[in-house]
């Protein structure tokens, strides 16, 4: 696929910052990152789940981010030393990563618990009351309504 610079169209906008960060990352989509694994599940109306296969990492090889409506789950896994056979074959990626998630506004991490070798992050979406939608009452009676106009 080509490459296109959006470079040129920074310099000539102001407050679309994020716009363009999201079509670079369309572009690349090629260069997506594959590891490690993830799932994402709707557990709920407002709730989703991610789930990250992470064999071989613990809790505290793990670090989850959440900054900016980006949710980044990194893993940093160091070498055992103390393991004394030699690996005849190696299918388990022991390699650090860096796994970014993209979160819409309102979107907040709740938990994270790490079982069976995957990594599962809870999100709920939670609607602020200015943006829920509210129910106009309408008035049946023409005159009630042209008489509160007077009053006030």
């Amino acid at each position: 696929m080509r490459q296109f610079d959006l470079a040129p169209l920074y310099r000539n906008t102001v407050g679309f910052d994020r716009l363009f960060s999201m079509l670079d990352q369309m572009v690349g989509v090629d260069a997506a990152p594959s590891y490690p694994p993830y799932n994402i599940e709707r557990t709920g109306e407002n709730a989703y789940r991610i789930s990250i296969a992470v064999a071989g990492f613990t809790d505290k090889d793990l670090t989850i981010e959440v900054k900016e409506n980006t949710l980044s789950v990194r893993g940093d896994r160091k070498p055992n030393e103390e393991r004394k056979a030699a690996v005849l074959h190696q299918g388990i990626a022991a390699r650090s990563f860096d796994r970014r998630f993209q979160l819409a506004d309102g979107v907040q991490v709740t938990g994270a618990a790490l079982e069976n070798g995957l990594l599962h992050v809870d999100l709920v979406r939670e609607t602020p009351e200015t943006k829920k939608p509210k129910l106009i009452p309408i008035s049946s009676n023409g005159a009630q309504a042209v008489e509160t106009k007077q009053a006030a």
